[in-house]
């Protein structure tokens, strides 16, 4: 006769081996464990504690809570029921926080992901992944960013100044960070199910005592909404233009620059100076 502990751990492989990624919630498994290995072996050496998002089955999580105390949100219900299972022992014992719900939620509620210094560590869905990580700049609390996510997606984050991938990403990154690259690539073939495009690990380390505000965030989306296109013909639609060609010349700036083509340090002189013009424009309406 089997003993509960037997019967229960067959439940949970059966569970396991039948649950179905979801396409609402942008699921692909990573069933790699040599990635899940390169993974751990890219953590800093620190002592602070992990944030993952999204951990599945738990692969990265497995390895994860044998380092490190680890704080997990997830937002599926079933693979909740899973994990609450699997982890009993490291939950009880305090080595893993189990938390059920969506994590930009949390971030909305709570500001930080952890009450403390913490390093986030995890595969994350395509379909939110920059916002995550956006809001993980955001968030002071957070220090080192280790993030599966679409290859194309990270390459923004990574690139630097001429670099055709080069976007609004890239100068965020630049100016929030100390160091932000690509690892390696993961192939389709690690997960389960495979998704289409090839996936990245990106290593961000944050510089504690930068920020960006949404303002300026919003500049940087006015100046590469066409890429390809002039960078002054993509601002001509939020600055005058009057005001645009004094920066420029201000900067000794080429009225055919690229978005790309311009360093994140220009950017933020560029803003600074489109701000102070507009304060100077409206002092005489206010007298």
């Amino acid at each position: 006769m089997l003993s509960k502990y037997k019967l229960k751990k067959d439940i949970l492989h059966i569970l396991m081996e039948n649950i179905k990624a979801k396409k609402k919630f942008g699921q692909n498994f990573l069933k790699d464990s040599n990635i899940v290995t390169r993974i751990i072996e890219s953590m800093p050496h620190n002592s602070n504690h992990t944030v993952e998002i999204g951990p599945g089955l738990g692969d990265l999580t497995e390895k994860l809570v044998k380092y490190k105390e680890t704080t997990a949100y997830e937002v599926d219900s079933d693979l909740y029921t899973i994990l609450l299972s699997k982890f009993a022992t490291e939950i009880q014992s305090k080595q893993l926080k189990l938390i059920h719900t969506d994590v930009l939620e949390a971030w909305d509620k709570q500001n930080t992901l952890y009450d403390g210094k913490y390093d986030l560590i995890a595969n994350l869905p395509y379909y939110i992944a920059t916002n995550i990580i956006l809001r993980a700049f955001e968030d002071n609390n957070c220090e080192h960013i280790i993030v599966m996510i679409q290859k194309e997606v990270a390459k923004k984050f990574a690139a630097q100044q001429g670099e055709k991938e080069f976007s609004s990403l890239g100068v965020i990154a630049t100016l929030i960070s100390k160091e932000a690259k690509i690892l390696f690539d993961v192939p389709p073939t690690s997960f389960e199910p495979p998704p289409k495009v090839m996936s990245s690990i990106l290593y961000i380390k944050k510089d504690k005592d930068a920020s960006i505000s949404k303002e300026f965030k919003k500049f940087l989306k006015a100046a590469f909404v066409q890429p390809r296109k002039k960078l002054s013909k993509n601002l001509s639609g939020i600055v005058d233009k009057t005001t645009l060609v004094s920066i420029y010349e201000e900067l000794d700036l080429s009225d055919n620059i690229r978005p790309h083509e311009l360093s994140a340090s220009l950017y933020r002189q560029m803003y600074k100076k489109v701000i102070l013009n507009d304060r100077k424009r409206k002092e005489p309406e206010q007298q």
